[in-house]
């Protein structure tokens, strides 16, 4: 597939996310990095964004819980080009009802080549990257192109 460039601006919009076992991990993350966290627009899932905005104070658009829809929503700000990165905080030991949603989640930020952190230290590594604050170019699927050629 034919790529194109997508510019991420300086204020990024990232979207939190964790199983049920990781929650507190996620939060005691978040904590130690709320001055950063501030300056960027914050999505999650339903009970992670709520218990990260009652902790900490930080605004955060709080979307479905993540069983109930939360996951697919959150792929289709992907797919929209609204998240520039996923912190999701998975239990890779318990399994989960919504297992199919979780790997479509990763998919599409794959797809959609936006960075993803899976665990503390990737977060510590991507969240102190001087990306975080810097306007950056990113290539993503061109998917205008993939249309025009499927329609022809």
């Amino acid at each position: 597939m034919k790529s194109t460039t997508r510019s991420v601006k300086k204020q990024k919009h990232i979207a939190l996310v964790a199983h049920d076992h990781c929650k507190s991990e996620l939060l005691r993350w978040v904590k130690e990095n709320k001055d950063m966290l501030a300056q960027h627009i914050l999505y999650a899932t339903g009970t992670t964004g709520n218990i990260i905005s009652k902790e900490t104070g930080l605004v955060i658009t709080s979307l479905m819980s993540g069983p109930m829809g939360g996951d697919q929503q959150l792929g289709s700000l992907i797919c929209e080009k609204k998240i520039d990165m996923l912190v999701f905080f998975w239990d890779p030991l318990s399994a989960v009802p919504h297992d199919p949603d979780v790997k479509a989640l990763l998919r599409i930020a794959a797809v959609w080549n936006i960075p993803v952190a899976i665990n503390r230290a990737s977060a510590r590594f991507m969240i102190s990257s001087p990306m975080m604050s810097e306007e950056v170019d990113t290539e993503i699927p061109d998917y205008d192109a993939y249309l025009a050629e499927r329609l022809h």
